[in-house]
């Protein structure tokens, strides 16, 4: 028995969560883009205190939103990134440490987004309606 034409070019189904998480993971890249615009610019001699409040108020957002879809390596690195803009120390130290949780959270939105647009990612994950195995 063929499958329809139609069957063969539809999209493979993604669940709920995966939705969900996608839905969000496309608002991110204006996100990633605003903080990478307020490292650099905390790496100014100058720098004004409201922009890096506003940074640490955007990666609690991020990671708030990306701990409720389940995208834990994502709030785990926007977590780390908000600590450090309210630890002291240094603007330098700062700085080099945004820097390189930056790559790191890039790192964990392409990842988030390869897994919310792979089907059946989340399906060994959840478990079975029949309990733990024997």
């Amino acid at each position: 028995m063929d499958l329809p034409p139609i069957l063969l070019t539809m999209p493979p189904k993604l669940s709920s969560r995966q939705q969900a998480q996608l839905a969000y993971l496309e608002l991110l890249p204006q996100k990633l883009q605003r903080i990478y615009s307020v490292i650099e610019q905390m790496a100014s001699p100058r720098v004004d205190e409201a922009l890096i409040r506003g940074l640490g108020r955007l990666l609690d957002d991020i990671k708030g939103n990306a701990t409720s879809l389940s995208l834990g390596g994502l709030a785990d690195t926007a977590g780390r990134m908000g600590m450090l803009v309210r630890s002291g120390g240094g603007l330098p130290m700062k700085v080099r440490g945004l820097r390189e949780l930056q790559g790191s959270l890039k790192i964990n939105y392409d990842a988030a987004l390869r897994s919310a647009t792979t089907p059946g990612a989340f399906d060994a994950e959840e478990p079975s309606e029949s309990g733990p195995p024997a």
